[in-house]
C-alpha cells in the first residue's frame, strides 16, 4: 500500500498542489484580515481552516487522476507521457477510480466542516464537476488552457466564500477581492499551461487534440502566454482597488512578480523547448508561494 500511494501521489504531480493551495490560503486570510461590511462581523475557526486545506487537497487530487483516467489512452500514444504510470501499467485503471472516487467522496464530506454554511456543500458537486470537465476540453476548443485557469481561480473564490459566505449572499460585492485574485490566477495559469503544452504542439495536431500552440504554432502561442501574463500582472495590480488594506509590500512582492514572469519568458524560446520544465514548475512554484507571503506580511503588517 504505501508504495501504490507513492506511484499515485506521483502520478497526480501531488507536489503541483503548490499553484492553487497558496491562493486558497491567501484568499482565507484575506477574508479574515479584511473588513467586512457594515453590520457583519467575520469569524474563522480551526474548522473552518482544516476545511480548506483537506477541501484543495481532495478536489485537486480527484480532477487530476480523474484527467489521468481520461487521458491514458492518449498519453500511451504520446512519446513524452507514455511512461505515466497508467499507460506503462505501473498502477491499474481500477486503483485509480478508486482513489478517484474516494478523493471526491472526501472533498464533498470536508465541506461540512463550514456548517452552519451551507454555501460549500450546496456548489461542491457542481465545482468538482467543473474540475474534471477540464479533462475533455482539449477535444474540442483549443481554449482549454483557460479553463485550467479558471479550475484553479475557483480556489479563492471557493475558499471566500467557505469563510464569508452568508456576508457574500447579504452583500454580493462583499466577493469582489477574491474575484480579482482569482482573475490573476486564471490569466497566470494558462499562461503557464499554454508553455508547457508547446512541447506537444506537433502530436496534438496528429492526434487531433485543441491547443493554443497546435492551432497557433509554438511562437504564437508563446505571445498569446505573455499576453496573457501581463493580464495577471494587471489583475493583480487591481486587487488593492477592492482591498484597501494592502500597501508598499504588496506593490514590491508584485513588482518582483513581473520580473519572474518576464524570465520565465526569457527562458522559452520558439526553437529551444528543454528549460520549460524550469520554467513551468520552479519560477511558478516561487510565484505562488511568493504572492501568499508577501500579501499576507502586508495584510497582517497593516
Amino acid at each position: 500500500m504505501p508504495e501504490r500511494l507513492r506511484h499515485i501521489l506521483e502520478m497526480i504531480r501531488f507536489s503541483h498542489t503548490v499553484f492553487a493551495m497558496p491562493f486558497a490560503l491567501l484568499a482565507t486570510i484575506m477574508a479574515w484580515c479584511l473588513p467586512a461590511p457594515e453590520g457583519e462581523t467575520v469569524a474563522i475557526t480551526w474548522q473552518a481552516g482544516l476545511g480548506i486545506v483537506l477541501c484543495m487537497v481532495f478536489a485537486r487530487s480527484a480532477a487530476m487522476a480523474f484527467n489521468r483516467l481520461v487521458d491514458r489512452k492518449i498519453d500511451a500514444e504520446n512519446p513524452r507521457t507514455a511512461t505515466r504510470h497508467l499507460p506503462a501499467g505501473i498502477l491499474s485503471v481500477q486503483s485509480v477510480v478508486l482513489f478517484t472516487v474516494g478523493c471526491s467522496i472526501g472533498f464533498v464530506a470536508s465541506t461540512l466542516l463550514f456548517w452552519p454554511n451551507w454555501l460549500p456543500l450546496a456548489l461542491s458537486v457542481p465545482v468538482l464537476a467543473f474540475l474534471c470537465g477540464y479533462s475533455y476540453t482539449k477535444r474540442f476548443t483549443s481554449l482549454a488552457h483557460y479553463w485550467l485557469g479558471i479550475s484553479l481561480m475557483l480556489a479563492p473564490i471557493c475558499a471566500w466564500v467557505a469563510i464569508r459566505g452568508e456576508v457574500v449572499l447579504s452583500h454580493p460585492a462583499d466577493i469582489l477581492p477574491a474575484l480579482m485574485l482569482g482573475l490573476g490566477v486564471l490569466f497566470w495559469v494558462a499562461g503557464f499551461d499554454i508553455i508547457y503544452a508547446c512541447q506537444d504542439a506537433e502530436f496534438d495536431r496528429d492526434a487531433k487534440l485543441r491547443s493554443v500552440p497546435a492551432k497557433f504554432g509554438v511562437p504564437g502561442a508563446l505571445r498569446i502566454a505573455a499576453v496573457s501574463h501581463l493580464l495577471a500582472v494587471l489583475a493583480f495590480a487591481a486587487l488593492p482597488f477592492t482591498a484597501s488594506s494592502l500597501g508598499i509590500i504588496y506593490w514590491i512582492g508584485l513588482a518582483a512578480v513581473a520580473a519572474l514572469l518576464l524570465y520565465e519568458h526569457a527562458l522559452v524560446r520558439p526553437n529551444d523547448l528543454s528549460k520549460v520544465n524550469l520554467a513551468f514548475f520552479n519560477v511558478n512554484t516561487i510565484i505562488g508561494i511568493g504572492v501568499l507571503a508577501f500579501t499576507s506580511i502586508d495584510l497582517l503588517w497593516n
